[in-house]
């Protein structure tokens, strides 16, 4: 009952943070939609910003997870493509869009959150190990970018009525011929 409560917690959060942004958003508003009082909901969450961390702390848990795994293979082709699929995997299975999409609408308010910086840093490092050492410039921006590809065909395919799967193939093969150059 408990882990129920606050799933839906963050599924109300996360729709509001979004629909009216993360600022316009009080703890009461997200109470009466769930149907209980403020000091129920304060037994899951005590603010916004322990909300926002929960919602992505599990993403950032598979980022570090990911970056071990790559750390300890070597920096190969092989290790690059299987990096790929194991990245699109996550973001496949995740609320990954739901909360990627209330990131971006709002940055300036969550610009300085503590999880939020630690993703960015986790993501950066995934991108430096991505990279075998004395690629060049154009390697290690390619290789970047078939990182970020897996992210980008969402957004920019969601008015276009391709499914998920055509989605989720389509970056997948552009993120492999990222790594080709």
């Amino acid at each position: 009952m408990r882990e129920d409560t606050r799933s839906r917690i963050q599924e109300i959060a996360l729709r509001r943070f979004t629909e009216q942004g993360y600022e316009a958003t009080s703890l009461r508003e997200i109470a009466e939609e769930l149907g209980v009082t403020k000091a129920a909901l304060y037994y899951h969450f005590k603010t916004k910003d322990d909300i926002v961390a929960s919602l992505v702390e599990q993403r950032l848990s598979e980022l570090e997870e990911l970056l071990a795994w790559v750390r300890s293979r070597p920096r190969t082709a092989r290790t690059r493509r299987e990096f790929v699929e194991r990245y699109a995997a996550g973001v496949r299975a995740t609320r990954h869009h739901g909360i990627a999409h209330f990131l971006e609408r709002n940055q300036t308010a969550l610009r300085d959150h503590p999880t939020l910086i630690r993703i960015r840093e986790r993501l950066m490092e995934l991108a430096s190990e991505f990279t075998e050492p004395g690629a060049t410039a154009t390697q290690r921006v390619s290789h970047s970018l078939a990182l970020f590809a897996l992210h980008s065909g969402k957004w920019l395919m969601d008015e276009d009525g391709l499914s998920e799967e055509e989605i989720h193939q389509a970056t997948v093969e552009v993120a492999l011929r990222l790594l080709e150059t």
